[in-house]
């Protein structure tokens, strides 16, 4: 079964939506995008939500049917058909994948250096440790002494790794099997999703990540014609899975419930800062917290891509000088004796 990305899925939406605004039925315009589409896996898609819509189904029982769609994106479907808003509803689904795309793109790219960057020194280490060290002990031998204490502890943890070399092998081994299944498996990787998510996905960027999927959910949901309660509750549903997210959502809840305004409520729960909460306000008061709620969303992205790009800012030049040091303080430790030694028969 194909995996719809949050590209396909913005696109998707959008163009489905433009058709329709047109006065196109939906069949016909699934017959045009197909005509288009360039992909296998998209025409696949394509041509099933068409076979179903030619047994006389709706639109968003046709996404669920098919299996390949988000269960939040038929829901919002389905509500946007009952309130007679399914072109403004696809409109944000379209604006709220594009989101979640440049998002995902914007981690991936933000780890990928990193990530090679701490392979390659941590590579360069080992080699010292295991090949270097040794070669170096050996010419202090010929010259009838001894490397320093700290080179010597140094070529030992690096014979104790060498040793180790095995284990390290089927533990690196069984990491790359379980990634792998991670991605071939969707079951697996819900799982590990959900304990990720439990474990972390309140804190620092991670919190900062979900209170964005949530703002971004409002404004689809305030968007399919949800009124602010149910809003509330379907965008709880995209951005929950950690226990203090999860209750931060129900805090909001309840002082909806209470008679608070939206802008109250999510600002008393920790969903919005004070200066998102004041624009907000205000578009309420004006009749406009679609359109305030839409900026809060994009605010909210610009921030966290500051927050992303400042962290990984700070892990780069830490990953340098701590390996750095490290290999400095290795070679320093068998030059200097060696230095001092020539020095001497000089």
């Amino acid at each position: 079964m194909p995996t719809l990305n949050n590209a396909f899925l913005s696109a998707f939406s959008l163009e489905l939506s433009m058709l329709m605004h047109a006065g196109i039925t939906v069949s016909d315009g699934l017959y045009m995008l197909q005509d288009d589409e360039p992909t296998r896996e998209g025409k696949e898609v394509l041509a099933n939500l068409i076979a179903a819509l030619d047994k006389g189904v709706s639109l968003s029982r046709a996404l669920r049917d098919s299996g390949y769609f988000p269960r939040y994106m038929v829901e919002m479907v389905a509500i946007g058909e009952r309130t007679g808003r399914a072109v403004e509803t696809l409109n944000a689904l379209s604006a709220h994948y594009e989101r979640q795309d440049r998002l995902a793109n914007s981690i991936k790219n933000a780890l990928l250096y990193p990530s090679i960057l701490l392979i390659m020194m941590t590579a360069v280490v080992i080699i010292l440790l295991v090949r270097v060290l040794p070669i170096f002990n050996e010419v202090f031998n010929r010259l009838g002494t001894q490397m320093s204490p700290l080179a010597t502890n140094l070529m030992e943890l690096g014979a104790w790794l060498r040793g180790a070399s095995t284990g390290f092998a089927i533990l690196g081994g069984l990491i790359i099997i379980v990634a792998l299944l991670a991605l071939l498996v969707p079951a697996l990787r819900g799982s590990i999703t959900i304990w990720a998510n439990r474990t972390f996905g309140h804190r620092g960027v991670f919190g900062d990540m979900a209170m964005t999927r949530f703002i971004s959910a409002m404004v689809l949901s305030l968007a399919s014609g949800l009124d602010t309660q149910e809003a509330v509750e379907m965008a709880a549903v995209l951005s929950g899975g950690s226990r203090v997210i999860d209750a931060n959502n129900q805090t909001c809840l309840e002082l909806l419930r209470q008679g608070n305004t939206l802008a109250d409520a999510m600002q008393q729960a920790g969903l919005l800062t004070a200066r998102n909460g004041r624009m907000l306000s205000l578009g309420s008061r004006s009749g406009m917290t679609d359109t305030a709620m839409a900026e809060i969303a994009s605010r909210s992205e610009k921030a966290l891509q500051i927050e992303i790009d400042s962290l990984v800012g700070k892990i780069e030049p830490t990953l340098v000088i701590i390996t750095s040091v490290i290999i400095g303080v290795i070679l320093l430790s068998v030059m200097l004796p060696l230095m001092s030694i020539m020095t001497t028969l000089g």
